[in-house]
């Protein structure tokens, strides 16, 4: 229903704030990474996702579209509730969840308070094929960087690397160090290949 809320910050936590906008003041759930974002600031654009219960009309807010995208795929995985996929988004990144389900990390979730095993492996399985694809926005297909993805990959291609192990690494590399030419980023996968 609310695409953003723009307004001045009331009051800010590291779980909550409250954003005032035509005379109205909204509380908003928000992730430790929206918190630290909003720290210098003391007015605000708030990307917000409505949870309509039959007891509750709950706002979660996030910093940028991104987040809010991946906490979207999160709460879409059964067994994941918005408080869930907030806490998730307070311990990790959105960029980070997302290449720790590319890489099948099922120990990082883990570690995020209430992340049992089977949560942990469903996340993975559930959204391994929506994140990257145009699920939610990647850093791997931000055109400058496909072109290195993509000078880098048939350089290791030529030496005699695989294809898919090649293009799995050189995605982890890009993602982590998004700033990397062509020449470290095969540097880098040489040293994981």
């Amino acid at each position: 229903m609310f695409e953003f809320i723009e307004g001045k910050l009331i009051e800010k936590t590291p779980a909550h704030l409250v954003l005032q906008a035509g005379g109205i003041g909204y509380f908003i759930n928000i992730s430790v990474f929206t918190y630290s974002g909003l720290q210098n600031l003391s007015e605000a654009k708030i990307y917000v996702h409505q949870v309509v219960r039959e007891d509750a009309h709950i706002l979660f807010g996030f910093l940028d579209r991104e987040e809010r995208n991946m906490f979207r795929l999160l709460i879409s995985v059964n067994g994941i509730g918005p408080n869930t996929a907030r806490v998730i988004l307070s311990s990790i990144s959105s960029s980070e969840v997302e290449l720790f389900i590319l890489e099948g990390n099922v120990k990082a979730f883990q570690d995020v308070k209430g992340i049992g095993l089977k949560t942990a492996q469903r996340i993975i399985v559930d959204l391994k094929d929506k994140v990257g694809k145009g699920g939610t926005p990647s850093d791997l297909f931000i055109s400058e960087r496909n072109t290195i993805l993509e000078e880098s990959l048939s350089a290791l291609v030529a030496l005699g690397f695989v294809k898919k192990q090649a293009e799995k690494v050189l995605g982890t590399i890009i993602i982590k160090n998004p700033g990397c030419t062509v020449e470290e980023a095969v540097k880098q996968a040489l040293k994981m290949l």
